[in-house]
C-alpha cells in the first residue's frame, strides 16, 4: 500500500522531520511544512492521500486549517496536540479530524494510525474495489443513497460530502438498518480496532453526521439514538 503522499504540517521543525524519517522507512513521500498556509499550498499543488496537522501553530492553527481542508476535501486527516484532555479530541474530531494523537507519541503508534486511516481510504477507492458478487455497494434506506462504489451519498436527491470515517459510520447503519449498534460496536466495525474509551469519538461523528443530513431540518431523524444502546437507522 506504501507510497502515498503524506502532508505534515508542524511548526517544530525536529518533531516533523522525526515523523518524516519514520514515514519514509514504511514507504511513504512526505511533504512537510511549517505553517497552515504552507500546507494549504502544498495540498493545492500535491496529490496527497493523508495529512498530519499539529493544532498549536502560530497564525493559522491546525483546527482551522482542518475546517479548510474538509470544505474540499476528505482526506483522512490526523491531528497532532500536546493537549491530552477528552474535551480536546472532541475539539479536534468535531472540526474534520478523523483520528487525534497526543505528544508526545510514539512513532510507531503514530505510523500504526496513518496505515490504519490510508487503508480505509484507498482500499475503498473505486479501483481498488473487490470483485464480490456478495458484497452489498449500494444502499437506498429512507430516502438516504449510499454507493460504497463511488463513495457517493445523496439524501432526498441532495449531494452530502462525507469524510471516509463518516461516510462507513452510516454505510454500517444504512446495510444494518433496524440493528441498534453500541459506540464501541460501531467503534471496533469502523475503526477496525478495539473499543477503548471510544464512546465521545464515536458520539462526535455521529454530531457531525447529523449536522450534514441537515437532520434538524427533517421531521424523521435519519439517526435513530437508542438512548442507554446506541445508534440505529430505522428501516
Amino acid at each position: 500500500m506504501a507510497g502515498e503522499n503524506i502532508l505534515v504540517v508542524d511548526d517544530e521543525k525536529e518533531i516533523a522531520d522525526l515523523v518524516e524519517i519514520y514515514l519514509v522507512s514504511e514507504g511513504y513521500h512526505v511533504f512537510k511544512a511549517t505553517s497552515a498556509r504552507m500546507g494549504l499550498a502544498i495540498l493545492e499543488k500535491e496529490n496527497i492521500q493523508l495529512a498530519l496537522l499539529d493544532i498549536m501553530m502560530p497564525g493559522m492553527n491546525g483546527l482551522e486549517m482542518c475546517k479548510t481542508i474538509r470544505e474540499t476535501n476528505n482526506i483522512p486527516i490526523i491531528m497532532i496536540s500536546a493537549k491530552s484532555t477528552e474535551i480536546d479530541k472532541i475539539v479536534g474530531l468535531g472540526n474534520g479530524a478523523d483520528d487525534y494523537v497526543t505528544k508526545p507519541f510514539s512513532p510507531l503508534e503514530l505510523t500504526a494510525r496513518v496505515k490504519s486511516q490510508l487503508r480505509r481510504y484507498t482500499l475503498l477507492n473505486p479501483q481498488n474495489t473487490k470483485d464480490d458478487a456478495d458484497e452489498v455497494t449500494k444502499i437506498e434506506v429512507r430516502g438516504l443513497v449510499m454507493d460504497k462504489t463511488t463513495r457517493e451519498v445523496t439524501l432526498y436527491d441532495e449531494e452530502i460530502k462525507l469524510t471516509p470515517i463518516e461516510f462507513d459510520i452510516l454505510f454500517l447503519l444504512a446495510e444494518n438498518a433496524g440493528r441498534v449498534f453500541s459506540t464501541d460496536e460501531i467503534f471496533e466495525h469502523v475503526w477496525k480496532e478495539k473499543a477503548y474509551e471510544a464512546n465521545n469519538t464515536v458520539m462526535v461523528h455521529i454530531r457531525r453526521l447529523r449536522g450534514k443530513l441537515q437532520e434538524d431540518k427533517l421531521q424523521t431523524k435519519i439517526i435513530t439514538t437508542v438512548w442507554g444502546v446506541g445508534y440505529k437507522i430505522e428501516k
